[in-house]
């Protein structure tokens, strides 16, 4: 269930409540008259399905409440009431296959922010994945992967395709592109800090690495498992499962193959750099694709799961 918290000008609170009670899946419907003083006007409060979620909320947007009140929406951890379960019985569809647009849209917003946290978090995710890849060390690799916060704007990028949103495509687009860009600048200089301290050496980046070998060496399967990780980091976003996302972000190489790129970079290993690059570029366009791909798909069966009587 879903929990909203509506704030409507006293003019426009019936219109409203007439909303809510069209639509099915809602209960637990209070009004509060002229209670709100920033903006003024009245205080709406319901609880609706998830399914129906979206419908609602499509509804008041269309409504202008966004502009002229205000529209809260939060998800209910526990609900004991007859009259929830009643709500979410007649609701069409199930709760964990709804796609809540706005709430997507609004956290792929937030994820594919260019932010000062953003570009630490991919910089010393790419600078852990460097000291993988010299070392040979699987751990630190799957450490990096999970640290690396660029799944953000690559949903976000699916998502304004399907949603058509091209300021958060290009947002998105530009988080993803300065922030691989900044994060691989700082690792070879990294790199070059490391070595002159006997940290690092190319030996060792160009020694046996049966660990890590395969960032610099793309292959079908590269694409493949970005495919798979876009299926499930997308359906973990719109079915609110965020634990999958953990899983999601050591399953594909991006961050170890920029790092990879960056360490070949800096001591002037073009075949590794090239191989590390095609790997990061391949591990990218299969979870835009794949996720574009799934939110359409989705779109499609859920629309035609509310058309059905």
């Amino acid at each position: 269930m879903l929990h909203l918290r509506l704030i409507t000008p006293a003019g426009q609170t019936e219109e409203v409540v007439r909303l809510i009670e069209r639509t099915v899946g809602t209960t637990h419907l209070v009004v509060l008259p002229g209670t709100a003083r920033d903006p003024a006007g009245d205080l709406v409060l319901c609880d609706v399905a998830r399914e129906a979620g979206d419908q609602l909320i499509a509804g008041l947007r269309r409504l202008g409440l966004e502009d002229t009140g205000s529209i809260a929406v939060e998800d209910i951890g526990l609900s004991l009431s007859r009259r929830a379960e009643e709500a979410e019985r007649k609701a069409p569809g199930e709760g964990a296959d709804a796609v809540l647009w706005e709430g997507l849209i609004e956290a792929t917003h937030e994820e594919s922010t260019l932010s000062v946290t953003y570009l630490a978090f991919i910089t010393l995710a790419t600078m852990i994945a460097a000291c993988g890849v010299v070392l040979d060390n699987a751990v630190l690799i799957v450490g990096a992967m999970a640290v690396g916060p660029e799944f953000g704007p690559l949903a976000g990028i699916s998502a304004a395709l399907v949603r058509r949103r091209p300021r958060l495509a290009w947002r998105s687009v530009f988080a993803l592109l300065v922030g691989f860009a900044v994060a691989m600048s700082l690792t070879s200089a990294f790199s070059l800090l490391m070595d002159a301290t006997g940290l690092f050496s190319k030996d060792q980046l160009e020694g046996a690495r049966p660990n890590t070998g395969f960032i610099y060496a793309p292959d079908w399967f590269s694409f493949v498992v970005a495919v798979l990780a876009g299926i499930a980091g997308i359906l973990s976003l719109t079915s609110a499962k965020s634990g999958a996302l953990v899983g999601v972000a050591i399953s594909v190489t991006t961050v170890p193959a920029a790092a990879n790129a960056a360490v070949a970079l800096a001591y002037g290993d073009t075949s590794q750099t090239s191989g590390s690059t095609v790997q990061l570029l391949l591990n990218l366009l299969g979870i835009v694709l794949a996720g574009t791909v799934t939110l359409l798909a989705q779109k499609y069966f859920w629309e035609r799961r509310r058309q059905r009587p």
